[in-house]
């Protein structure tokens, strides 16, 4: 228990400047917004940020690093940070803006973890659990030519690859990241029904890929599919 508390004790601080860096990247996002910032304008400088915060500059500088990762804003050397795409105004109504860093930092984890299952499911798939894929799919497609929902079906089809990898520790950790996750395919599709039909036809799209390198027991088809699925997938949550 003494082991337990104090290395709770030890990474407190990390985890407070964790915290602190998901509002300073909240905070630099309601800038953009509140304040009409369009692609290419500058960003206050870390110092500027830091003062009005009321936060260091390490904690900005994680929150910048991040917004970058995430494609909102990008870093140039000796001029500063500038917008680089704005989060569409629909995700307002599936996520605040406390929950944007948390909800789009989780696909950076699904990155990795989702890539390696599609490549493992098209090694190890049973005929059974591509039966499961199959019909997962067949039920998503559906959905998406619909005028309905479809995140339910979205999530059904990424745990099926999950669960054909044979390893129980990737539908745990899929399963884990649920809350954000079902907050991304709700707003992916909400906002892509926003749009022109391309739009839901791209989606079907990359499912399909994803679906037939793993029928076809391609793994490395499957890993690149799903890898830019993933990544079709947050630029969609921009406008």
């Amino acid at each position: 228990m003494r082991y337990g508390a104090a290395t709770i004790h030890q990474r407190s601080p990390a985890m407070s400047e964790g915290r602190l860096a998901d509002k300073a990247y909240s905070r630099i996002v309601e800038i953009i917004k509140v304040e009409g910032l369009d692609v290419g304008d500058r960003l206050p400088s870390e110092v500027q940020l830091a003062a009005s915060f009321g936060m260091s500059r390490t904690v900005v500088r994680e929150a910048l690093i991040r917004l970058a990762a995430d494609g909102i804003t990008e870093a140039r050397r000796g001029a500063g940070s500038f917008v680089k795409s704005r989060p569409s105004e629909r995700l307002g109504a599936h996520m605040s803006l406390d929950d944007l860093s948390v909800t789009l930092g989780s696909y950076e984890v699904r990155f990795v973890v989702e890539t390696e299952a599609a490549r493992l499911a098209a090694l190890r798939r049973s005929p059974a659990q591509m039966e499961a894929i199959e019909k997962a799919w067949t039920e998503l497609r559906n959905a998406l030519l619909s005028s309905g929902p479809a995140h339910i079906e979205d999530m059904a089809l990424h745990r099926a690859i999950a669960a054909a990898t044979a390893n129980s520790a990737f539908v745990s950790t899929f399963d884990h990241m649920f809350c954000e996750v079902d907050r991304i395919m709700r707003a992916g599709v909400d906002i892509s029904r926003s749009r022109p039909p391309e739009a839901i036809g791209a989606m079907m799209t990359e499912h399909e890929m994803i679906v037939e390198a793993i029928r076809l027991q391609d793994a490395d088809g499957a890993a690149v599919a799903m890898r830019w699925h993933l990544l079709q997938g947050r630029r969609r949550l921009m406008p």
